[in-house]
């Protein structure tokens, strides 16, 4: 598991899509699975769902993809899951990370 959080400022809907078409663009594997998305008072919350094949693991990971804003003032946080190997201790999670600086890479270029 990798994790990686940032604060951003924009446009709620611009920004989403622009780190959705990110992670599908740059993993020729990645595949977008499911979404959920609430507003409560003027707070806006989407966390989406996305896998793609990890050469290194030989297996499919996850990455949840969590968007909150008030307003311009934005939070991301993502987290990888799977593409480890080992049945007590993960080791091999080269993967996770990998998939995981597709959008820490992304988001950055927004800051």
């Amino acid at each position: 598991m990798a994790k990686y959080e940032t604060r951003l400022r924009g446009d709620f809907d611009e920004t989403l899509r622009y780190l959705h078409d990110g992670i599908l663009d740059k993993s020729a594997s990645a595949s977008y699975e499911d979404e959920s998305c609430v507003q409560c008072a003027g707070v806006r919350c989407c966390v989406r769902v996305y896998e793609r094949y990890s050469w290194s693991g030989g297996n499919r990971l996850s990455m949840t993809l969590t968007l909150v804003g008030d307003g311009e003032d934005l939070f991301l946080s993502a987290i990888t899951s799977g593409g480890s190997q080992g049945m007590f201790f993960k080791f091999n999670t080269w993967g996770e990370e990998f998939f995981l600086d597709t959008l820490r890479e992304l988001a950055e270029g927004r800051i």
